[in-house]
């Protein structure tokens, strides 16, 4: 399996940070100053996700897939391999995010499965690893706060 993934420590309790993360994503799914707004959302496994992410300079990245699975409290997994009309393109990643507790606080994981190391060390080196920290940083601030 190719996978990159970051863990974090969160100080707030599972369903706070589980409820910031999927009904507050506009606020940490992208790292400052780009920012993200949730298009359509279908949270069920086969259900469409959409959205859009904005960088600071004018750019414009529209993201479709599908989630692979909804596990309400737990975690969520989408892929970009299949838009919401079930039509194939061009498959870059599986995600997965997910909480369970740990302590009095929450452990929040994310990961980016892919198909080949190529792609896999491409999003290395798109700095996935600073990327994903600075947005689980960002939804740490919101639980914590």
């Amino acid at each position: 399996m190719h996978e990159l993934s970051i863990s974090r420590y969160i100080a707030a309790a599972p369903d706070k940070v589980w409820d910031i993360m999927v009904n507050r994503q506009n606020e940490w799914w992208c790292p400052a100053p780009w920012r993200a707004e949730v298009v359509h959302q279908d949270r069920r496994p086969g259900g469409a996700c959409e959205m859009t992410m904005f960088g600071p300079d004018g750019e414009v990245m529209p993201m479709r897939g599908i989630y692979l699975a909804w596990d309400e409290g737990r975690r969520f997994v989408t892929t970009d391999a299949v838009n919401g009309d079930l039509e194939p393109s061009g498959p870059f990643m599986v995600g997965i995010w997910q909480v369970e507790a740990e302590g009095e606080g929450t452990r929040y994981t994310a990961s980016a499965r892919h198909w080949s190391a190529e792609t896999m060390k491409q999003h290395e080196a798109m700095g996935f690893t600073t990327g994903w920290s600075a947005c689980a940083d960002q939804l740490a601030a919101l639980a914590e706060a």
